[in-house]
């Protein structure tokens, strides 16, 4: 099969196409006046050139309705001088009955009365930076990616230094922020940003955009926006350098371990350096690095043949993540940062730190079209010697060819340190990813999609090395129509990525059509069809299947009912025809030999049912169940997550998932447990609480995690972490496995 023919023809099918899908889209201007006289941020709008500012207000509906104005409106100002953004809105209401889940920083939009606020500072419909708050005064700062087409685009880890208050007032409420110049990256001498902002009101259930954006996109979208137009052109900021010092003491035990005798005591200091190159461009710097406070993974049961991915927590990594993560696809991706500094520990199935020494960051704008990102880590060597120290390089471009199309190109870079100890471990020396990308995205983002070609280098392998995915989506408010194809040779190695399947050519058609009922209750009825079908390549020498004999076929129809209180629920059916080219235990429990065979073909069907309820209440829950036919057995499973809030102090959680499964003798049947109790506490907006404990008994472990934060100053934290793992087998006879204790103090410098 001709593959280089088929991405290069689907290459200049792309570019075609975006070329003559550029609409001008009706947009709303808003000035932004200089404030010459001081303004005081306190949720209190007295300050007289408040009452000059330029009005943007005559919200729109996105949900429950988008062809009407929103029932409360909403009022955004803003304003500037030297130092600052300063931005006021008012939000119209009936009355001081608001909701607020806890006093958490980086809230949840849905179930909470709050505003959210998009800059697209370099005006390329790509990238946004988000500030928002609650109507109680609870802030949260974002990045948004990729023009804001999946949830994943969202990206709220991201934290940085500005100030904000609200206040409630019989009829409406205010925020009011101040916004340094110095946390936002533009281009000197701007003459206007685009802008949106969106709203969630609880009293009438709505969500409401200044600028409209259709039901069938995210309410962040990128590809509806207004203008802010400066009163005069922005010059640079003064100097933008930011310290931030670490101390940490860590006290922890590993019961496991039988050359360890006694707790050990561990003290760390390190830190962090933000440097502004350019308005536009940043250099992060690393020393030592501790990621200790970062909150453990929330488990899963992996009933899959393939790992399982888990998103990147760690502040460093954040900024313009884009740039670096938004290479590839969720099945393929040459950059994970996630391999970096973090491996799996053998006793508990846990992710440990693998120390980093150093690492250096540069990301961010050279000019209006070209954005450049470039990285370099390295790690220790572990474990006397199992463990080798690595270095990791990465760069990478993004050019802009169209309004808001690009072209990207990547380079991945492992490099063991010590070539002797890379090869005792039974490591790679070195392993390489180049790739090249065209981004697709026409400036309503009615079309959207990718296309990639990469390939590897790693010592011994020298054919099947390459990669390409095509993607493209036909987005409508009535229907999305979606074409993906991906195919990865057997030897394309991606040891700084995710690849957790190769050898295969994949094609992907779906589709949905949207209905919008005239009716109170129900907002919007969805009917969608996936399906997946996985052509086995042959390059493993595995004989099982023959060269382009089809591996895996997976059928998806579904039906999502959404109502006007936001309630859900979905309803789909599954089928799946797979044939094993290895022996496979699904439950991963079973007594060694316990497996299906490599060869057999398995047909089998299940059909599922969720229900999510109205987040407003103060017990809410997501449930779901499902069942039948599974490999050569049944399956059942059951699902869910179950919330009790006890506004504004939190809340408290319990999430569980239980599968059943009985497959043919010699299997025994399969209990599989994972649940996962939780308790939120925010004692004020400055002090967290949060313990949770994860019982899985596919690892057969217990885990607990409690983590009390204090953020004693802006974006300056003290974190208290106790962690502890048992053993669960046998269950009547919980063991020790290692526990933990850490003292961390960070403090963020602006010299």
């Amino acid at each position: 099969m001709k593959f280089s023919f088929i991405f290069f023809s689907t290459i200049f099918t792309f570019i075609f196409s975006s070329g003559y899908s550029q609409i001008n889209l009706p947009g709303t201007d808003l000035n932004v006046f200089r404030a010459e006289s001081p303004i005081q941020v306190d949720g209190i709008l007295d300050e007289e050139i408040w009452m000059k500012a330029d009005v943007g207000n005559q919200f729109f509906q996105n949900f429950p309705n988008d062809t009407a104005s929103a029932k409360n409106d909403t009022e955004i100002r803003l304003l500037y001088d030297d130092e600052n953004l300063y931005v006021s809105i008012k939000c119209m209401s009936q009355g001081r009955d608001l909701i607020t889940p806890s006093l958490r920083r980086d809230f949840d939009f849905l179930g909470n009365d709050n505003i959210t606020i998009l800059f697209d500072t370099y005006n390329d419909g790509t990238n946004a930076i988000v500030f928002g708050m609650t109507a109680h005064g609870v802030t949260r700062e974002a990045v948004v990616s990729n023009a804001g087409q999946s949830p994943f685009d969202f990206d709220e880890s991201w934290d940085n230094k500005w100030t904000g208050t609200s206040k409630i007032y019989d009829d409406h409420w205010i925020s009011e922020m101040s916004i340094p110049f110095k946390t936002l990256r533009y281009t000197k001498g701007s003459k206007k940003w685009r802008m949106n902002a969106y709203r969630y009101d609880t009293q009438t259930n709505e969500i409401s955009c200044w600028i409209g954006v259709p039901r069938n996109r995210f309410v962040m979208d990128i590809g509806y926006m207004g203008d802010m137009i400066w009163e005069k052109p922005l010059e640079k900021t003064g100097r933008n350098v930011s310290l931030i010092p670490y101390s940490a003491l860590n006290v922890d035990r590993d019961f496991e371990d039988e050359g360890q005798i006694g707790t050990q005591t561990k003290m760390t200091i390190g830190g962090d350096a933000k440097i502004g190159i350019s308005s536009g461009l940043n250099l992060d710097l690393t020393i030592n690095p501790d990621f200790s406070q970062v909150e453990v993974d929330q488990q899963v049961t992996n009933l899959d043949r393939f790992e399982i991915f888990f998103p990147e927590k760690r502040q460093f990594f954040l900024e313009n993540a884009d740039l670096f993560a938004g290479f590839g696809v969720s099945r393929v991706n040459p950059f994970f940062s996630r391999r970096i500094g973090v491996t799996v520990d053998p006793k508990t199935g846990q992710n440990i730190q693998n120390k980093i020494h150093f690492g250096a960051r540069l990301s961010g704008k050279l000019n209006d079209k070209l954005r450049l990102g470039l990285l370099n880590m390295h790690t220790a060597s572990q474990e006397e010697g199992t463990i080798p120290g690595f270095n990791f390089s990465v760069g990478t471009v993004e050019q802009k060819i169209s309004k808001s199309s690009r072209l990207a190109a990547m380079f991945v870079n492992k490099q063991a340190t010590n070539k002797t100890t890379a090869e005792s471990a039974g490591a790679n020396v070195y392993n390489r990813v180049m790739g090249l990308e065209y981004r697709l995205n026409t400036p309503d983002n009615l079309w959207i999609g990718k296309a990639s070609l990469m390939k590897s280098f790693t010592p011994g392998i020298e054919k099947d090395d390459v990669s390409h995915f095509v993607q493209v989506i036909r987005n409508e408010r009535k229907f999305r129509l979606e074409w993906a194809q991906l195919y990865i040779g057997n030897g394309f190695n991606t040891e700084t990525g995710f690849t957790p399947r190769k050898d295969f050519f994949m094609f992907s058609p779906e589709a949905s059509v949207n209905f919008f009922p005239n009716s109170p209750d129900l907002s919007q009825v969805t009917l969608g069809f996936d399906s997946r079908m996985f052509f086995n390549l042959g390059g493993d020498g595995n004989t099982i299947l023959d060269k382009g004999e089809i591996q895996e076929i997976h059928f998806e129809p579904s039906v999502n009912f959404t109502f006007s209180n936001f309630a859900m629920i979905n309803a789909e059916f599954n089928v799946f025809n797979i044939k094993l080219e290895n022996d496979f235990d699904p439950t991963r429990i079973q007594n060694d030999g316990v497996v299906l065979p490599a060869g057999s073909e398995h047909t089998y069907f299940t059909a599922g049912l969720a229900f999510s309820s109205d987040r407003r209440k103060p017990l809410s829950f997501n449930l779901s169940a499902g069942g039948g036919s599974f490999y050569n057995g049944s399956i059942f499973n059951a699902d869910g997550e179950v919330t009790l809030r006890y506004q504004p102090y939190g809340f408290v959680s319990l999430a569980y998932s239980y599968f059943r499964i009985a497959l043919d003798a010699p299997f025994e049947v399969s209990n599989l447990w994972l649940i996962g109790p939780r308790i939120d506490l925010t004692f004020s907006k400055e002090l967290f609480l949060t313990a949770f404990v994860q019982y899985n008994n596919q690892l057969d472990n217990v885990n607990i995690n409690t983590r009390l934060q204090w953020r004693f100053a802006p974006v300056s934290d003290f974190f208290l972490v106790y962690t502890d793992n048992y053993s669960t087998d046998p269950f009547d006879t919980f063991t020790s496995r290692n526990r933990a204790l850490v003292a961390k103090v960070t403090y963020w410098l602006n010299p």
